[in-house]
């Protein structure tokens, strides 16, 4: 269709539609890398800057199109993902205002616009997003009703009444929403299959490198939160074991493949534990963490031979997980050949220097393992600093690091420690997760970070299995230079990093979200079914129900419609059933036929009634349609009275 077929818009419609699209594309740049969705977002108001009078050039959109799939495409990669895909869904939109010129463009704009804040709910699904999506789609429903006055070409109410208008568009629809949410069969799994990220969430892996950790300890994001069913652990038993990492090539840690079917290790537990539930913020990864140690894996998970659990689907939402875990008093007192083997392996022709120390500290120490685990923290606390800024090691790290800087962090510490037991004949193996957390005072539960992750090593003494050192907890006070809460208090140095009361406040709204929209499951359906008589509902009943319930929401909806923006007048409902009781008598008013022209008719064919009636209507067309002054109060009262 020619541009020249729509009416042109105004400047009042086009600000309505512009503000509308920026406003559905706010939740998706927030969402994207920093870079991406600040540079589209500048992009967005320039281009509808430069195009606010006039389209700009087709080779000026082409040139912006092809910049931006340049920098996504720099940004995530040629890999395709649900990033890489919202990124270009946000490009695309940052230049659809370009060619905005009439009505129809307008709502074009408005239509694509809405797919933004609803894309966002691939990255994220948190209140934040949902507010920004029906925001989005509330505003959208405004300049929808002002772009209708505009083609119509009347003047547009007050904003008021269009608030009023938009108000009861959503009532209408929010009973069928409530039932679809609560009453929906919920699937196992989703229909159509979703691409994963381009770019992976910063989070605990089953590899460590020097260097990989930044990103995560530099992330103040929470990535658990912890509700405990009485004692709770003392802040040195704070320990939430993920992954178990044993293979070292000289640079990176990983868990070889094989290590994931053994079964569980032989394990003795203390008496006293802690029962505790979980909930596990997204994650790109199947790995679960618990308390060290857990007693057995929950419901659709997995406990591996290294007391590491693993989930049976990829954690990509909120998840809920009841846990018990307790001390180990023996932890695998007896390893098996082909496990002593792997938590001693070492690289060939790596860190010769590291391999002559710790047999010098054998000889010297003879049998005694434990005397060479003291002195290797002894020495940790006697040299050795924290610190964040590390140089990235070259082909003997633990030389390097050991000899030359003696200063990192956990990543580090875990890594030299290790490899200097092995290296002294003492199978160890390096774990990874979290230590630590903070009470949120709002909801009474622990807050676990992703900055708080964290790699300690297991050590494997005689009679006593495996055995956790932390050797990045025996650096003096005074040798830890620089930290992650340091850095974010500035150069000063004054506050740590934690969430303040605000920040507290939301993550306590968060995690209601997340128990009471997103944590809706269908045993969390059974159970509010079961609270209305229905101990167990099949999906066929289920079903029925939901389509019930949806049958009265869309009658109530129709009949609210037929109604009509008129049929709100009392006067006019009044005046109506004042027509159906002359109907009786075969005097009913023609639908064409106007009031005076009726109450003449009907006052020509019954005199003594149809002069009150003649009078009446002339009351009510000037109360109606001229607006008199005068209050309808009366009038109502008298046309109700009225009778043939």
């Amino acid at each position: 269709m020619d541009a020249r077929a729509t009416p042109p818009l105004d400047p009042h419609s086009r600000a309505w539609a512009l503000a509308t699209a920026g406003l559905a594309l706010l939740p998706l740049l927030l969402l994207l890398p920093p870079v991406l969705g600040l540079g589209f977002g500048l992009a967005a108001a320039a281009v509808a800057a430069l195009a606010w009078r006039r389209p700009r050039p087709g080779w000026l959109r082409l040139l912006l199109t092809l910049a931006m799939l340049a920098a996504v495409f720099a940004a995530m990669g040629a890999r395709p993902g649900r990033d890489t895909g919202c990124a270009l869904l946000a490009a695309m939109l940052a230049i659809k205002p370009a060619e905005t010129r009439g009505l129809r463009d307008a709502r074009s704009l408005l239509g694509f616009a809405l797919f933004a804040p609803f894309a966002g709910f691939l990255l994220d699904q948190g209140p934040l997003t949902m507010v920004l999506a029906l925001a989005a789609a509330l505003t959208a429903l405004l300049t929808l009703q002002r772009l209708a006055d505009a083609e119509a070409g009347v003047a547009p109410p007050p904003l008021r009444r269009h608030l009023a208008t938009t108000a009861r568009l959503v009532g209408l629809g929010l009973p069928l929403t409530l039932a679809a949410f609560w009453l929906f069969p919920r699937l196992a799994t989703p229909l159509w299959g979703v691409p994963e990220r381009a770019l992976a969430r910063p989070g605990l892996s089953d590899r460590m490198s020097p260097g990989g950790w930044l990103d995560l300890m530099a992330d103040d994001r929470p990535a658990l939160r912890a509700q405990f069913f009485g004692p709770m652990p003392g802040p040195e038993q704070m320990y939430w074991r993920g992954p178990v990492l044993w293979h070292y090539d000289g640079r990176t840690w990983t868990r070889p493949p094989w290590l994931r079917g053994l079964p569980p290790a032989q394990v003795r537990l203390a008496d006293a534990g802690w029962d505790y539930e979980i909930e596990l913020e997204p994650a790109d990864n199947r790995h679960l963490v618990a308390l060290d140690l857990p007693e057995a894996a929950p419901a659709g998970a997995r406990l591996g031979g290294d007391g590491s659990l693993t989930a049976q689907r990829p954690l990509a939402s909120p998840s809920r997980w009841r846990l018990r875990s307790a001390p180990p008093v023996a932890f695998e007192p007896t390893l098996r050949p082909r496990l002593r083997q792997q938590a001693l392996q070492l690289p060939p022709e790596r860190n010769p220097r590291t391999l002559a120390l710790a047999r010098q500290w054998r000889q010297q120490a003879g049998g005694d393992d434990r005397a060479i685990i003291g002195r290797a923290l002894g020495w940790t606390r006697a040299e050795f600093a924290y610190t964040l800024d590390t140089p990235l090691p070259g082909r003997d790290a633990v030389d390097e690091f050991l000899f030359q800087t003696r200063a990192g962090y956990c990543e580090h510490f875990a890594s030299a420690f290790t490899v200097l037991m092995r290296a002294a004949g003492i199978p160890a193996r390096v774990v990874t997760g979290y230590t630590g957390g903070y009470r949120n005072p709002f909801g009474g539960y622990w807050v676990v970070r992703r900055m708080d992750a964290h790699a300690w090593v297991e050590v494997w003494l005689d009679g006593q299995g495996w055995v956790r050192v932390d050797p990045t907890a025996a650096v003096a006070p005074e040798r830890i230079y620089d930290t992650l809460e340091q850095r974010a208090a500035g150069a000063g140095g004054q506050a740590p990093l934690r969430l303040d009361t605000l920040g507290d406040f939301a993550d306590w709204l968060r995690r209601g979200w997340n128990d009471l929209v997103l944590g809706f499951d269908a045993a969390r359906q059974q159970a509010m079914l079961r609270t209305l008589g229905l101990e167990r509902a099949s999906p066929a009943q289920l079903l029925a129900l939901f389509a019930a319930l949806a049958a009265l929401a869309v009658a109530a909806m129709v009949w609210r419609l037929a109604r009509g923006e008129r049929e709100r007048d009392p006067l006019l409902r009044a005046w109506r059933r004042l027509g159906r009781r002359y109907e009786k008598l075969g005097l009913g008013r023609a639908p064409p036929e106007p009031a005076l022209a009726w109450a003449q008719r009907v006052a020509a064919a019954r005199p003594g009634s149809g002069q009150a009636l003649l009078i009446l209507s002339q009351r009510f067309v000037a109360a109606r349609y001229a607006r008199a002054s005068q209050t309808p109060r009366q009038l109502l009262r008298d046309l109700a009275r009225h009778r043939p």
